[in-house]
């Protein structure tokens, strides 16, 4: 059965070796996939090596930011959407307190301890190095119009489609193609 592909690139494999001419025909989510795995683990292979995680770099800078000290239930709702698992904020917090760097008070708020602030600086530092890598030869004005088209991506997706501005193969009655082919 051919497909309608009207004035829509069509999707091809993913291909790590395809040339900008080609570009326009791979999966976001490949690339996008791509980014976050290899980002990620260059932030977290030079966080290792001082024997930090960025998730505890996550808490860190969430709570020097936080308009009042926040409580650990806040900061792992804020947090637990980027982290690996709904356990991972709390267990990083209890880290942190042990480790020293945050402390609590008689209502449980949490604070960032001298050494706790210490740190973070450190990280910042690091992490704006390690930044630098990731956009080297990349302008300000690409990286904005890089993720003004990630996020235009993401409302697409989830924004409510009324059904008849879905693209035609969502409205295809597959037991119809079935019969045809069979």
């Amino acid at each position: 059965m051919d497909f309608p592909t009207g004035t829509t690139t069509d999707q091809a494999p993913a291909d790590p070796a395809a040339t900008d001419d080609m570009l326009a025909g791979q999966p976001i989510g490949y690339w996008s996939g791509q980014v976050h795995a290899v980002v990620t683990r260059h932030l977290r292979d030079a966080m290792a090596g001082i024997d930090v995680t960025q998730p505890q770099y996550w808490v860190l800078n969430s709570i020097k930011y936080w308009p009042a000290a926040p409580s650990r239930d806040e900061i792992a709702a804020q947090l637990s959407p980027l982290a690996d698992g709904q356990h991972e904020i709390p267990r990083v917090v209890a880290q942190l307190l042990h480790r020293g760097w945050l402390r609590t008070d008689a209502g449980h708020r949490l604070y960032l301890t001298d050494a706790g602030e210490a740190a973070r600086l450190r990280l910042r530092e690091l992490v704006t190095e390690l930044r630098a890598v990731v956009h080297d030869g990349i302008s300000d004005e690409e990286y904005v119009a890089a993720l003004k088209v990630l996020r235009r991506m993401i409302r697409n997706v989830e924004t409510p489609t009324p059904t008849d501005r879905r693209p035609a193969a969502a409205r295809m009655d597959l037991d119809a193609i079935e019969d045809d082919e069979g």
